[in-house]
């Protein structure tokens, strides 16, 4: 028989006042009504049914609520957090609550029903929970890995990105990149680029009087005629048409 978790399981409610804290043992913040406000070592954020909180060994933390807040509090030996998946959820303070366990959360206010839940649920409970929070996280971390590259992307459109070099710069491997790409945008890669470079060369085209050919580079196109069929295709126009359009409003509107 393995050996219990080294776990306990309360419910708790916040007061308005802040009180600063720490403890040698980690702790997951679990709201289950109401908001509440947590400080974990200079990092602020308010938890809601959908976030909670990871306050890992040693950590300063303080929280405040407004009335009505009840949250679980699952304290865990610090070692617990080390083992396998289980210790990506110290690498962020504030994790999401994905929908396996906010099913959980909602089982164990049914099954505690007010009361200090029984140790053997708990011990059942817990590690269900943390695994379906590390999850939650690694789903999560890809996304902003690819946050984070669409704006590196936006700010250089005219480097010379390939699906390779873009799966690089996320850290993610190239299908895993075509996926989330196709999942938050509707686009492949290779189409959302395509739309940020005619967007950054339509800003030059109508901002400046460089040559076309200049532009074209500039926002990675191998050379004008390049250019020109790619703006024919999504634009039904060419850059120089593009170019006197926009100077025609410019006038109009002055």
């Amino acid at each position: 028989m393995a050996a219990p978790l080294p776990v306990d399981l309360h419910l708790r409610s916040y007061g308005m006042v802040r009180e600063a804290d720490r403890h040698d043992y980690a702790q997951i913040v679990l709201p289950v009504a109401g908001e509440v406000e947590l400080d974990i070592e200079g990092r602020g954020r308010k938890l809601d049914l959908l976030h909670a909180a990871v306050v890992a060994p040693g950590a300063w933390h303080s929280q405040a609520g407004a009335a009505g807040n009840q949250s679980f509090i699952l304290d865990l030996d610090p070692g617990l957090l080390r083992q396998g998946p289980w210790e990506r959820l110290l690498e962020r303070p504030f994790t999401p609550i994905g929908a396996a366990a906010r099913k959980l959360v909602e089982f164990m206010s049914l099954a505690a029903a007010g009361a200090k839940a029984a140790p053997q649920l708990v011990q059942g409970w817990t590690p269900l929970l943390l695994d379906s929070l590390a999850q939650a996280q690694a789903a999560f971390q890809p996304a902003s890995r690819l946050a984070a590259l669409m704006a590196r992307i936006e700010l250089q459109p005219g480097l010379p990105w390939t699906l390779d070099s873009m799966a690089h710069a996320a850290s993610l491997s190239a299908s895993r990149l075509h996926t989330l790409f196709r999942l938050e945008t509707g686009l492949s890669p290779h189409e959302w680029l395509l739309r940020r470079r005619l967007e950054a060369v339509c800003t030059l085209l109508a901002s400046t009087g460089r040559p076309i050919a200049d532009l074209a580079l500039e926002t990675g196109f191998s050379d004008q005629s390049v250019l020109t069929r790619a703006m024919r295709k999504a634009m039904d126009t060419t850059p120089a048409a593009y170019r006197k359009a926009a100077r025609e409003d410019t006038h109009k509107t002055q």
